[in-house]
């Protein structure tokens, strides 16, 4: 028996797929420009490429600073992320599973964090660095992105965590397995849809942050690229074959990061909500 397609239906996926077509096309044009030299660009935007341009990856890769500036921005991102996978769900499991006044306390003061922009304690924040030595190397970003994470990472797992089954860490403890043996081996693995929802968005906003590397990473020095990309932008004219392939380079790990989680980032992301 076939299914009756009604009219909402029809208007529903005309709309859905006039804002894909919407999205998607910039990436479509900067991908396009990538293989475009300069003056091609310039004389007409866009217009597909006449042929491969291929100039503007080679003098990236072989004549700047951005192949250092990619390394930096790879270490950033999974130092930063590797950590945070490590200790936000211990804390959020601590304060889910205990719900004392003392943890709930805990709880809000992590979420007051979410609620102040960044831009409010930059320079106090940057000055601590300095104190203790951090500014101008990557461990300063590192330190930084991990405890910015924090708020929405804990509120992001209590919210999963309220729809896993106690059961399951009584039967474990039954068994004489410890509490951190519970949570590593029992608690951790069910977090998946959840920890891959973290990695994409935590990890795609450090990928591309712009502000934290320009302002801490020392001057002279290879930045990230997007700090890199930023240099070929000037006031009376632009490089843009050179944004447009670096843009694309750094376009091809979180392609891949992302069809790669896209599943569970799609379930962690929708169970946190609905179990929050």
């Amino acid at each position: 028996m076939k299914k009756e397609i009604k009219a909402i239906d029809v208007i529903v996926l005309i709309v859905t797929l006039f804002i894909a077509v919407i999205f998607a096309f910039p990436i479509f044009f900067n991908i396009m420009s990538a293989f475009k030299s300069n003056s091609e660009i310039m004389r007409d935007a866009i217009a597909f490429p006449k042929e491969f341009y291929l100039e503007s990856f080679r003098y990236l890769l072989t004549e700047t600073k951005y192949p250092e500036a990619m390394l930096n921005s790879a270490i950033l991102t999974l130092c930063s992320i590797a950590v945070m996978i490590l200790v936000i769900p211990m804390a959020a499991y601590a304060i889910e599973r205990t719900n004392t006044r003392w943890t709930n306390g805990i709880f809000t003061y992590f979420l007051f964090g979410m609620m102040i922009p960044f831009q409010v304690y930059m320079i106090p924040l940057f000055k601590q660095l300095k104190m203790i030595g951090l500014f101008g190397t990557l461990w300063g970003p590192i330190l930084i992105y991990i405890a910015g994470s924090v708020g929405f990472g804990v509120l992001l797992y209590t919210s999963f965590l309220k729809g896993v089954p106690r059961e399951i860490e009584e039967s474990a403890e039954i068994d004489g397995c410890t509490r951190t043996g519970i949570f590593w081996k029992i608690v951790f693995p069910l977090l998946g849809p959840v920890t891959a929802s973290m990695v994409v968005l935590q990890g795609l906003g450090i990928w591309n942050d712009f502000l934290m590397p320009m302002m801490v990473l020392p001057a002279g020095q290879a930045k990230t690229m997007i700090v890199e990309l930023f240099y070929y932008v000037g006031e009376f004219s632009s490089r843009w074959d050179m944004i447009f392939a670096g843009t694309t380079m750094s376009l091809v790990p979180v392609l891949i990061a992302f069809l790669s989680l896209q599943k569970y980032f799609v379930k962690g992301v929708s169970s946190g909500a609905i179990k929050g």
